[in-house]
């Protein structure tokens, strides 16, 4: 067996309702499945799906408020008044600021926009920002991705005497703002339509709002701050990412022209991944370490030097938040092992001296990533005794419902479900890591600290097509609740398998199932190579792709994971190598069986003697337990029948067969019953025979070995045919008549022939087929 990295959740479609969307959307089968698996019910919602340029966005003045922020804007703008727009440091923040500065500055407002400090501010509106924008004279203030929290920042904006307009998507709190206005889809009493728009796409909404017509050439912003933010890639965030890449492909703006330079990434190639992968992380850079209003800049610049400038800038931080991020995982890794190892805590809670806070997030999801727990990395300001960090969540255990319940000691915390920021006394952590355990303890159990993959369909080879995947495209862009299809082929043969790249730790291989083979490819899965076995059926969670080469294209799969139902069998038979075996295949999930203490003293130099269990009789090889183990079959019992006392209590999930042997009883002159009567004349004929002085000349006359010489003597004497003395074997007079099988050595020298010849001189499947033979008597 070959157990997967993770739980594969296959989803499960109507067979019905696939019919009926292939028969009306002239689809394929595994299209149709993959549109029922994300929510699509009916066949008008697949069509809309499907045709999402078709879609109009919904009417902005739905939201709640939006009315009344308008005619504050407009206000302002015709009196002159000074606005400013109040950011978050983050890819979605920074593109808020953007998409509402244009369309401000395009109507001809006087505006500006402020972006808090991570470090010395924090998240969100701040008293002491808001002192400096009341002294600039600014009348209004609107914020773009934050302010939902700001309860106090923002009573204290009306002593200020200045108006307060928040635009947010975060969760809202139980107690919101008293804000002049407040733009939210999930504000309690909201009948928008769509709830999960990211902050830039409120922003957008309000920028719709203001320009009195969809603000198309804002989309290249707000599909930036849509995709980086993981939102839902449904209903107007699917919209906005749609179109928003097809205006990307055919940007004007300097800044993201440069920023695109940066990232090696041309106009034709761009796609959900270029914002993901490329894009957001370098916006995201720049907050994490400093200020985030370069990033603003760049976005906004019509000067190409100061683009290229900047954008130069952002990706050399981007290099330098890699490293820090490298240095503090692994930090936090050596906190989690030594002080609170996974397998103790539900809720893994690290902190560290002078930690990085902008990184620290992008730090718990490689913690999650590595020991799927709930995490929350807090970086320690000991002089002022705060503990700053991020949170990422698993799926079971909702974030901000569980910090909710510890508001006593979060002064400020928001976020997801999914994902949380927090700030709260460096002395409170301890007790934040009590609760949070305890209340993981009581939602979590352990199938849910096992990682999930969600399978979308299982696919057969047949529908490993072209056709099919290029239909698949026209579910993207993929995101959030509309991932990347994943599928699952199960129960294939490969036909080929080798380690790939420079140092081997990737997987190419080609799998083959009703005469259609596909070629398949694993990143990471090098290791795989060593553990299936050559006629293993083995099944595979992927996403379908095509390869492009030489102007050829050909279906692939880019394998994620991999699993083998079956018990294993690997063959170390021929002129194996043992010591090679022991360094670089033995693992200490394997057991080492062996049948004869002699082979132990041998290889006891190169053997883990503390995975090694020594069987010397059937009733110890019955006591064994190696249900679903890993075993390791140094040699060969006496017998078969010690194999099937082995086995009585479950079978392995691997076998290594190695068989070390002493000596080859199948390959030595086998005396048969002829050989034996011709002896036993000869002795009658010639009287007592010195076998030391004559056995060798014995031997060349007939054309055996001393061996054969030496065991049938063994045997007569055994039958009490002869006796021997001091060399000297002479026949008994009047012996009685017994047969061959009576003598142990004979029976012996038999089995040995038996069992070398059926599990050393056979092939890799007479090998295999002889093991399921010993299973199913052992299980009998």
């Amino acid at each position: 067996m070959l157990q997967s990295k993770k739980r594969w959740n296959v989803q499960e479609c109507d067979e019905q309702l696939v019919n009926e969307f292939v028969e009306n959307l002239n689809i394929t089968p595994l299209v149709a499945s993959l549109l029922l698996n994300r929510g699509m019910t009916t066949v008008e919602a697949a069509r809309e799906f499907l045709h999402v340029d078709a879609q109009t966005f919904h009417d902005p003045f739905l939201l709640h408020d939006m009315d009344k922020a308008v005619a504050r804007i407009q206000q302002a703008i015709d009196h002159n008044e000074k606005i400013m727009i109040y950011g978050d440091y983050d890819a979605d923040g920074v593109s808020s600021t953007s998409v509402l500065l244009s369309a401000l500055q395009q109507l001809g407002a006087d505006v500006d926009f402020y972006i808090p400090n991570r470090f010395t501010e924090g998240y969100g509106p701040n008293k002491a920002a808001f002192d400096k924008i009341s002294a600039g004279g600014y009348q209004l203030v609107i914020t773009v991705d934050t302010g939902i929290s700001a309860v106090e920042e923002t009573a204290y904006a009306r002593e200020l005497n200045f108006d307060l307009i928040i635009t947010d998507h975060h969760e809202p709190g139980p107690v919101l703002p008293d804000a002049y206005a407040i733009i939210h889809p999930k504000l309690p009493g909201s009948t928008y339509p769509f709830k999960e728009l990211a902050g830039v796409g409120v922003a957008f909404k309000l920028a719709h709002a203001l320009l009195g017509e969809l603000p198309e050439h804002l989309l290249e912003l707000a599909v930036i701050g849509t995709i980086a933010d993981l939102v839902p890639l449904v209903d107007e965030n699917r919209l906005i990412a749609r179109k928003g890449l097809d205006y990307l492909k055919l940007t004007k703006r300097t800044g993201i022209e440069a920023l695109l330079s940066v990232c090696g990434v041309k106009r034709e190639e761009i796609n959900e991944d270029t914002i993901g992968f490329a894009m957001a992380p370098r916006i995201n850079a720049v907050g994490r370490l400093q200020d985030a209003d370069p990033a603003v800049h760049l976005l906004m610049t019509t000067d190409a030097e100061e683009a290229k400038g900047l954008a130069k800038e952002i990706d050399t931080l981007n290099k330098e938040r890699q490293q820090i991020v490298n240095d503090i995982t692994e930090e936090a890794v050596e906190f989690v092992e030594s002080m609170y190892p996974p397998d103790e805590n539900s809720v893994l809670i690290v902190e560290g001296e002078g930690w990085n806070a902008g990184v620290v997030g992008i730090v718990a999801s490689r913690l999650v990533e590595k020991f799927y727990r709930p995490t929350i990395v807090l970086s320690i300001d000991s002089e002022n005794r705060i503990a700053k960090g991020s949170a990422r969540s698993i799926e079971g255990f909702d974030l901000f419902a569980n910090l909710s319940k510890c508001r006593d000691i979060l002064p400020h915390f928001g976020g997801h479900p999914m994902a949380a920021g927090m700030t709260l006394n460096s002395d409170d952590v301890e007790e934040l890591r009590r609760r949070l355990n305890e209340q993981a303890s009581n939602v979590l159990t352990e199938q849910d600290f096992i990682p999930i993959t969600s399978v979308d369909t299982v696919c057969t080879t047949e529908e490993i097509t072209l056709e099919n995947i290029e239909q698949m495209s026209a579910l993207a862009p993929f995101g959030m609740h509309n991932p990347k299809p994943k599928v699952l082929i199960k129960d294939v043969h490969t036909t080929s398998m080798r380690k790939i790249g420079a140092n081997k730790n990737h997987l190419k291989l080609v799998f083959e199932d009703s005469g259609v083979s596909v070629d398949a490819v694993g990143f990471g899965l090098g290791y795989i190579l060593d553990e299936v076995s050559p006629i293993a059926k083995v099944s595979l969670v992927g996403e379908l792709s095509i390869n492009e080469w030489n102007n050829m294209r050909k279906p692939q799969l880019m394998v994620e994971d991999i699993s083998v139902d079956e018990w294993q069998m690997f063959d170390y038979r021929s002129a194996v190598d043992v010591k090679r075996f022991f360094q670089q295949v033995f693992t200490d999930q394997m057991k080492v069986v062996a049948f004869h203490a002699s082979t132990i003293d041998k290889y006891k130099s190169l053997l883990p003697m503390e995975h090694v269990v020594l069987i010397q009789n059937e009733e110890q090889a019955k006591a064994c337990v190696f249900a679903e183990e890993q075993i390791v079959l140094l040699d060969l019992p006496p017998s078969q029948n010690w194999l099937e006392c082995l086995f009585v209590q479950g079978i392995p999930s691997r076998i290594y067969a190695i068989f070390l042997t002493e000596e080859d009883h199948y390959f030595d002159t086998i005396p048969t019953r002829d050989h034996f009567k011709w002896f036993y004349g000869f002795l009658a004929k010639k009287g007592p025979f010195d076998l030391k002085r004559y056995k060798e000349d014995l031997a060349i006359h007939k054309g055996w070995s001393k061996e054969t010489i030496d065991f049938m003597a063994k045997v007569f004497f055994e039958l009490e045919f002869v006796t021997i003395n001091n060399g000297l074997i002479s026949l008994v007079k009047n012996s009685a008549k017994r047969d061959l099988i009576e003598s142990a050595t004979y029976r012996q020298k038999q089995q040995q022939i038996e069992i070398e010849k059926n599990f050393i001189y056979t092939s890799y499947v007479q090998l295999k087929n002889q093991f399921q033979d010993i299973f199913k008597r052992s299980i009998e």
